[in-house]
């Protein structure tokens, strides 16, 4: 995530330029002339959005004092592999491009070294969420190519007459062998996971239990403070949950359903005083450690419409960012978490100003469904260019996908196995 300030009478110009790089309102040109995200084979998801948040009005509105911060423009990606070999290819493919959106930001100096200048600006996310760690862009292409293969050539009727699943299979697998021997089917090996990022993420696993445990005593002694300080924050912190202006809400739903998968970039800030602070940075490590750990094949707890995830802080921790990619509509989004997690999306947002209240941390807030839908489409900022590397595709089909090709490189199968499989075709 690379975060600048637009310069001060430059932001017209810059959402000119970002309105050049969509064919329409929500669907990017992939090879648009400005960054052209289809050529680079390891960006999953990429968005520039311009973060501008209009809710800062709340806290003069409860007479608390309104910071003075400025309008970022955002570059944020998901991508395959290190960080800075994405940023070297990105300037090296594309710097025109990069250097024509990054010229409307404070500090920007066409004579600097830009992979330094996006380095120095990108900011780390407290807690990041990935579908399924290790899974490549090429990947999930290629196994969706070796679907629509197999689909095509399937013998459905044969299957549905009673034909024989394990000739059925053998006859599938060699044809998809005939298709990589003649390049129309490519089948690439997953690349080894590097040493240093297997030790770096054991490091991880230990540490921050370890900490947990070291600090576990004083929270205990200060249990009763703690306890104190929240319920009264709970009882006494205001509500800003008005209705979403409905032209505001038009514009939003303008650039959505555009595919199978949608984007929602959100922004507010946090809730005053050293207190709030703390505990949404403790519940953001927590959730990290769950995403990086526990959540990685496939589940955010039991959502599993979700592609990629950010929670990053902005402006010395006063504000947070939002950002995630996930399958279906806003509203089914909104209710798969109020139905499926809302403890979860209590623990971390009850943290931001205007949330619904909440009891006890986790109990109240979201299950408040109305006024916590009108809470994420008030905070909720639109996403200027939003690219998907691979559109048409859910999660689900992902996942089917992979289990397509995992059952070609089996040895054996019984009969119930193989019809199974067969099934997923």
């Amino acid at each position: 995530m690379v975060v600048a300030p637009i310069a001060s009478g430059r932001e017209a110009g810059l959402r000119d330029l970002l309105g050049t790089m969509s064919s329409t309102p929500g669907a990017v040109d992939p090879l648009n002339a400005v960054l052209p995200f289809g050529r680079f084979g390891r960006l999953h998801f990429a968005r520039l959005v311009v973060l501008d948040d209009t809710t800062m009005g709340d806290l003069e509105a409860c007479c608390l004092p309104r910071p003075r911060v400025p309008t970022y423009l955002a570059f944020i990606g998901d991508c395959d592999g290190p960080l800075r070999d994405f940023l070297s290819e990105l300037c090296a493919r594309a710097g025109e491009g990069l250097r024509a959106l990054f010229s409307h930001c404070e500090g920007y100096d066409a004579g600097a070294d830009l992979l330094s200048w996006l380095l120095e600006r990108n900011v780390r996310p407290s807690a990041n969420y990935v579908n399924w760690i290790g899974r490549t862009v090429l990947q999930v292409r290629q196994e969706n190519a070796l679907q629509r293969a197999l689909s095509s050539k399937a013998p459905r009727d044969a299957l549905a007459a009673g034909g024989d699943p394990q000739q059925i299979r053998r006859d599938l697998v060699a044809f998809a062998a005939s298709e990589v021997r003649a390049g129309r089917l490519a089948l690439t090996p997953p690349e080894p996971t590097p040493l240093g990022w297997w030790l770096a993420n054991l490091l991880h696993a230990i540490a921050v239990p370890v900490a947990g445990l070291v600090a576990l005593p004083f929270l205990i002694v200060l249990s009763p403070l703690l306890v104190y300080l929240l319920r009264a924050r709970e009882t006494g912190d205001p509500e800003m949950v008005a209705r979403p202006a409905a032209r505001a809400l038009r514009d939003l739903q303008q650039l959505e359903d555009h595919d199978v998968t949608n984007q929602f970039t959100a922004m507010g800030p946090v809730k005053p005083g050293l207190f709030r602070r703390g505990v949404l940075i403790v519940a953001l490590t927590g959730l990290d450690y769950a995403c990086r750990h526990v959540y990685n094949r496939g589940y955010l707890t039991r959502v599993q419409t979700i592609h990629f995830a950010s929670w990053t802080f902005i402006d010395d921790k006063t504000r947070l960012v939002f950002a995630s990619n996930y399958d279906g509509s806003l509203e089914s989004y909104m209710d798969d978490f109020i139905n499926k997690v809302a403890w979860g999306l209590n623990l971390v947002f009850s943290n931001g100003f205007g949330y619904p209240r909440t009891d006890w941390l986790v109990k109240g807030g979201a299950r408040r469904e109305l006024k916590f839908k009108y809470f994420l489409r008030r905070h909720e900022l639109p996403t200027q260019v939003w690219y998907k590397a691979y559109p048409g595709l859910t999660g689900v089909d992902i996942a089917r996908n992979k289990r397509i090709r995992e059952g070609l490189d089996r040895a054996q199968m019984t009969d119930a196995e193989a019809l199974d499989w067969l099934r997923l075709l």
